[in-house]
């Protein structure tokens, strides 16, 4: 019902598809284009094209990610160089201790300019370099940064109580997906280019009914927060949302009140970033089990996502093991239809 309200923001594709209904390699696909290889995910990738805005903070952070089904590989960059992977983050614990209690500021400073002396110099003797070792000389540049940006981004408790409310948080049902989506608000407006916020606990094979019901409540208001909370800071234009699983579920009862899996149709929809709002594209057949009007495999996702942040998926490629590869591989379609 909250979410409803910003329909005409909303533009829902009912035609996403993906080559396979199982969650291991339908969530790795998702993620990186790839179910069978390891590859870099769509935030490394969308990282490594645009940069990050953030100079304190990294390019991409993950919130909450889900530790099976693919875990790292959701968010790593694989051959990608190491500061384009994603940064795991948990809401649930409050503020990350980056503090260090051995040194004073001044002290760490010194502590860190002799140690990533002694790294580019190591780095200087390697050839034709080591990606590896740049990552790590990257990261302890940003995460001394970070012991300052970091509290004050995430001291989301200090924002008004009208804008916690509109993210329903401190209500039992909706204060963990409201913490996270406040956060990804946060980080947005510091910079960070890639967010990535998972909501677990869709696979409903059974009490489909009550458990659906639970967590589309516990999501709800925090979605429809999140939009318009961008929307008054006139943010959405610039920020696209996704939102959407590795698959959906089957029109026929599976267990005796759930439902199965289904890869063949299925709806993931999306909000600001140069979208049509109030836009319906693609369709399934009757039952809802077959994309059967402009269907949208994951590469034509990821294409799709690709143009509306500024980036053509054919010439975002990186040269590995010979050959140029890219996120969508050998595949994908931009669908302009749904373009603003």
């Amino acid at each position: 019902p909250e979410l409803a309200r910003h329909a005409d923001d909303l533009c829902l594709i009912h035609s996403a598809t993906t080559s396979n209904p199982g969650h291991q390699q339908a969530v790795v696909a998702l993620h990186t284009g790839s179910e069978r290889f390891v590859r870099p995910s769509l935030g490394a990738w969308v990282t490594y094209g645009l940069g990050s805005a953030a100079r304190d903070l990294p390019g991409f952070i993950t919130l909450n990610p889900i530790a099976d089904l693919g875990g790292a590989m959701n968010y790593g960059s694989a051959f990608l160089p190491a500061s384009y992977q994603g940064t795991r983050v948990g809401t649930s614990g409050g503020i990350p201790d980056l503090q260090n209690r051995q040194w004073t500021p001044d002290e760490q400073a010194r502590q860190l300019r002799f140690t990533q002396g002694l790294n580019r110099r190591f780095l200087e003797s390697t050839d034709p370099g080591h990606p590896e070792l740049e990552g790590v000389i990257q990261s302890y540049e940003l995460a001394f940064q970070m012991q300052r940006s970091v509290p004050e981004t995430f001291a989301i408790d200090d924002e008004p109580r009208h804008v916690l409310d509109l993210y329903g948080i401190g209500q039992a049902q909706t204060d963990a997906f409201g913490r996270s989506c406040l956060l990804a608000r946060r980080l947005a407006e510091k910079g960070v280019r890639f967010i990535q916020v998972t909501s677990s606990g869709w696979d409903h094979h059974n009490r489909l009914r009550e458990a659906l019901g639970e967590r589309a409540a516990a999501i709800d208001l925090p979605l429809a927060g999140l939009i318009a909370d961008l929307k008054q800071r006139d943010l959405l234009k610039d920020t696209l949302i996704v939102c959407g699983g590795e698959f959906g579920r089957g029109a026929r009862m599976d267990n005796g009140g759930g439902r199965g899996h289904q890869a063949s149709g299925f709806t993931v929809w999306m909000a600001g970033g140069g979208v049509k709002g109030g836009h319906l594209h693609g369709a399934t057949d009757e039952p809802g089990e077959r994309a059967v009007d402009k269907p949208m495999p994951t590469a034509d996702l990821h294409a799709t996502l690709l143009h509306l942040l500024g980036l053509d998926h054919e010439r975002l490629t990186f040269r590995h093991a010979g050959r140029d590869f890219r996120l969508t591989d050998v595949a994908g379609v931009v669908h302009r239809e749904l373009l603003s």
